[in-house]
């Protein structure tokens, strides 16, 4: 079982110790058999003790009594530090602070505030529910004026699809630090160069919040697909041609993207990312194999991450 909820530690504290960051996220079943197959992965890599782990909210609030449940059990059934993702689409203010009380009850202190996509389709026109909130910045503050919550944010390397451009994409994202953000993570990428301009941008503008980039092992091609259409980013085209040029060999589709993401991580770390945040689709292996590849020790790994062993 987990420590107490009233002592369950912010995200902010465990980034502030000075390691570094190790997580991961999760997206909430259909099926049952989904279920099963989570809790299996949460059970797997529970025992390399990250920092902490999420569950993702889906488009349009779809899953939102799915999220919270997963995110009860993890709070209450594991020794995990859980973080729930958190929208505003076809949510009023009386819905949003009954959410934000169940987590309280619970002993979950840390929320990432998105704005969200509309149901359907996620760049449809975006519509504020009539009692609602407009911007991540307003529920960030309705999140921070309830309680002592610690409060992440979305930040896009490449830029927000949604955004005009580079320059409007990086005052938002401050804006939502100023709102009472503690830390981000980033939408996922392929180049660190995409994180360490953004990193730039934002410094620039005299934002110092903590940012954990966010990665995805791609184990087949079609996650290249997968990962525009979840992101709004282009793949970048270079990797791309590696990636069909052993198209006709899945093994060698999935070891090169193992060794990719791991050199990725590794690039991160040695130069200050203050972490890494794993997208897993709810599977651990390919998960597990990249974690293996990076040496924790050697990073000085936060909170609850231990050494790398798997």
């Amino acid at each position: 079982m987990r420590q107490a909820p009233d002592r369950a530690p912010a995200i902010r504290e465990l980034l502030a110790g000075g390691g570094r960051s190790f997580s991961f996220e999760f997206f909430p079943p259909k099926t049952d058999k989904g279920v099963r197959s989570l809790w299996r992965t949460i059970r797997e890599l529970e025992s390399l003790h990250p920092t902490f782990v999420s569950v993702t909210y889906g488009a349009g609030g779809g899953t939102r009594d799915t999220t919270v449940d997963i995110v009860e059990r993890i709070a209450t059934d594991t020794t995990l530090t859980p973080v729930a993702h958190f929208t505003a689409v076809n949510h009023s203010q009386a819905e949003l602070r009954n959410l934000i009380g169940r987590f309280a009850a619970v002993g979950v202190r840390n929320i990432l505030a998105l704005r969200g996509d509309p149901p359907g389709d996620p760049m449809g026109e975006w519509i504020k529910h009539p009692e609602g909130v407009e911007y991540a910045a307003d529920l960030v503050r309705m999140i921070r004026s309830y309680g002592d919550f610690c409060v992440g944010v979305a930040a896009f390397p490449y830029k927000h699809p949604r955004s005009r451009d580079i320059e409007s994409d990086t005052r938002y994202f401050v804006e939502k630090c100023r709102a009472g953000a503690d830390y981000a993570i980033t939408q996922m990428f392929f180049r660190a160069e995409d994180y360490f301009r953004l990193r730039d941008r934002v410094v620039a503008e005299g934002c110092d919040v903590p940012i954990l980039p966010g990665i995805m092992p791609v184990t087949q091609l079609s996650t290249i697909e997968r990962s525009e259409q979840l992101s709004g980013a282009p793949f970048p085209p270079e990797l791309r041609a590696r990636f069909e040029a052993v198209a006709d060999d899945p093994e060698a589709v999935r070891r090169l993207g193992i060794e990719h993401a791991a050199g990725l991580c590794r690039e991160l770390l040695d130069q200050d990312a203050p972490g890494i945040h794993f997208i897993t689709f709810n599977k651990s292996t390919a998960t597990r194999e990249v974690y293996g590849l990076l040496d924790a020790a050697a990073y000085g790994a936060s909170g609850n991450a231990a050494p790398m062993t798997a």
